[in-house]
């Protein structure tokens, strides 16, 4: 059974994400809050929690480190928790904060350190939170996959490779997706 996130959470944080200028920032499909909103939808229909969802939705407010766009500075965390919650907000901030070269590699291992690319520290993150980011990333890589064939070429195999390392933290609905949105084509020239 899914978990929605009740209606006036997602709206109070798609007025804030408004009010910080997320509709004038050009993103692959549209605009940055177009994407954000397909991110926390996706993630609704894998079944995740409302706190991943809000996180979902709010995921590049602190920029990431593959979007550096930036719709609010980190000492204003306090701004976004009080609209989405301290959890999702938490969820925002690793997301934003993760140095995906230092962390992804060795990311499915439980002992595995996420590298803070603000602070430089590091951090042993518990399972929840490896689960989180993972289906998080996957959930926004997919939308990027599904509105873009260029980069869906490009990344699409890197991205699988990484998602098939991820497997152990990723919802059985999220796994299907990463293998039918990014796995290979079915060769059209062949010979039935």
């Amino acid at each position: 059974m899914r978990e929605r996130v009740p209606t006036h959470h997602a709206d109070q944080a798609r007025l804030l994400l408004r009010q910080l200028g997320a509709e004038a920032v050009a993103h692959r499909g549209g605009t940055l809050l177009a994407h954000l909103d397909r991110v926390r939808r996706r993630l609704a229909d894998w079944s995740a929690r409302p706190a991943l969802q809000l996180a979902g939705l709010c995921h590049a407010c602190y920029g990431t480190d593959g979007f550096p766009a930036t719709l609010l500075p980190l000492d204003r965390r306090a701004d976004l928790a009080s609209v989405i919650g301290a959890e999702a907000e938490a969820i925002v901030y690793a997301y934003a904060s993760c140095d995906r070269d230092a962390s992804y590699p060795a990311f499915h291992e439980p002992a595995s350190a996420l590298h803070d690319r603000f602070t430089g520290g590091t951090l042993v993150p518990g399972l929840r939170l490896r689960r989180d980011l993972a289906e998080l990333t996957a959930a926004n890589e997919l939308d990027l996959a599904h509105h873009d064939p260029v980069f869906r070429e490009r990344w699409g195999p890197d991205l699988l490779t990484l998602f098939t390392r991820f497997r152990p933290l990723l919802s059985e609905p999220a796994w299907q997706e990463c293998r039918a949105v990014l796995g290979p084509e079915p060769d059209r020239g062949a010979r039935r």
